[in-house]
């Protein structure tokens, strides 16, 4: 259920561009009904050529131009073009939901970083998984990490005029020959200047530093952090992440990290945080809750996180989901993020459904894959290593003794991947094989993306029915309150 690691922003490295991009009309996928777009004649499988005689170019510029009072479409439905003019007020929404986010190709990755969890990736993934991107608009819409190595004057211009905020920029080191050779890229030691012009401008900006053992940790590290406070304290935020290293990796340097340089880490982070608070009054740069687990060190308290600002980075998960389960904070939920916006997700509140469309959900708020056992039934979440270490220790606080946590191992992607949001079908479907079909499984939809996993199957072909649910506290909490009484 809980995770130590966010897996949606999974982009820990950007190497270089692949051929495969997508470049295609935005193509309606759902309309709402009675909507102005619904009255005008508007359906699924429309393409929009253009609007008001302009061919946007992602979703961004789409929601401008759809935004207009009485926009023109021109349509292509079945080879036929025709033209549609919608009435609508300005500001009432069009009621058209569209295919992607970005039309034009993607801005793909230059870099060649040697730390990339792309490049881990099994072979056989579907082709849409292994597009490396470094672009500000899925930076902006899903919180996909850039390094900027492509970012151009334009780029800024348009960031200024759109307001596209808040960006999250790969820094890794701020020493620019340490980011070169990290990067595999000359530019990644001068690229940081749009960091500063964006920060100059006002937007708000996250930062990352993936850190990997040898590379870039311990004094080069303690540098970094020095070097961000120097040059880039209007960061909103920094998260600190270590190395995943998959069975796939073929980059000799890259190693998962010892218990004591994680504890290492930890130390570090924990010694910036003092010198930010003396400076600035706010801590701005936060550790992994995956660094505190492999350092067997407790978590800090969920004050020290400062509302969270970095929660989908996999930093205070732990911390917010014990909060959420014990209703002292509200539920932040799950959000896809990079492995979703390179399949192309929906650009309704620029997220991608976690469930499959049109499952059914229950009253206590899962979802009924297949036909489950009874609602009283005993009850086992699946989750990865991250996620079982820290939800167990949760449930037996809270005295749900009797509630199983069953942590499923990554064969899929193997090494040191043990987040939840990368288990797969085969995975779980191997864990479930000899399982008793009488009992609730549980299954975070952190771990779906528009109802599949990243092995390509799907909740239905699991041995056994699982029921999806929302990866939150509050939402595993009423769950299982709503037993009681069932019969």
């Amino acid at each position: 259920m809980a995770d130590a690691c966010s897996s949606h922003r999974l982009q820990v490295g950007d190497p270089g561009p692949v051929a495969w991009s997508v470049v295609s009309a935005p193509m309606v996928i759902s309309v709402t009904p009675g909507s102005p777009a619904d009255v005008a004649g508007v359906v699924v499988g429309d393409e929009i050529v253009s609007l008001n005689g302009k061919t946007p170019a992602d979703v961004l510029e789409y929601r401008w131009l759809a935004d207009e009072a009485d926009p023109e479409l021109e349509i292509v439905s079945g080879g036929v073009q025709r033209t549609v003019v919608v009435a609508k007020r300005d500001g009432e929404a069009l009621g058209v939901e569209v295919h992607s986010a970005v039309f034009d190709r993607v801005m793909t990755c230059d870099n060649h970083c040697e730390f990339c969890f792309i490049h881990q990736l099994p072979p056989d993934t579907r082709r849409s998984l292994h597009l490396k991107d470094d672009d500000y608009r899925l930076s902006f819409l899903y919180g996909n990490f850039t390094t900027l190595t492509r970012f151009t004057e334009m780029d800024l211009e348009r960031v200024l005029t759109e307001g596209l905020s808040p960006l999250h920029v790969s820094i890794h080191t701020t020493d620019g020959t340490k980011r070169s050779e990290m990067l595999r890229n000359r530019r990644g030691a001068v690229s940081l200047r749009w960091l500063r012009a964006l920060l100059d401008a006002g937007v708000t900006v996250h930062g990352q530093v993936v850190v990997c053992p040898g590379v870039n940790d311990g004094q080069v590290l303690a540098d970094t952090l020095t070097g961000v406070l120097d040059e880039y304290s209007d960061l909103a935020s920094l998260c600190v992440v270590p190395l995943g290293v998959s069975r796939y990796n073929k980059e000799e340097r890259m190693r998962p990290h010892r218990a004591d340089e994680a504890a290492a880490v930890v130390d570090v982070v924990h010694a910036a945080q003092a010198d930010f608070m003396d400076t600035l009054g706010r801590r701005v740069v936060f550790a992994a809750d995956e660094y505190y687990l492999l350092a067997g060190v407790p978590f800090p308290d969920a004050e020290a996180y400062e509302g969270f600002p970095m929660h989908e980075d996999g930093v205070g998960m732990a911390s917010s989901f014990a909060l959420e389960f014990t209703g002292a904070a509200a539920a932040r939920g799950a959000t896809p993020g990079f492995f979703a916006a390179v399949d192309g997700a929906p650009a309704q509140g620029y997220r991608a459904p976690r469930t499959a469309p049109g499952a059914g959900e229950s009253s206590d708020g899962s979802v009924a894959v297949r036909m489950a056992p009874r609602r009283d039934a005993p009850i086992t979440v699946l989750t990865g290593g991250y996620g079982a270490a820290v939800l167990g220790p949760v449930l037996a606080d809270a005295g749900y003794h009797d509630v199983e946590v069953l942590a499923v191992p990554n064969t899929f992607f193997g090494g040191t991947t043990a987040v939840t949001g990368l288990l797969t079908g085969s995975d779980i479907a191997a864990v479930l094989a000899d399982r008793s079909p009488d009992r609730r499984y549980l299954l975070p939809d952190v771990c779906l993306s528009q109802g599949r996993f990243l092995d390509d199957t799907s909740p239905d072909d699991l041995p056994i029915p699982v029921e999806v649910v929302p990866t939150d506290g509050a939402s595993l909490r009423a769950l299982l309150d709503a037993r009681k009484g069932t019969t």
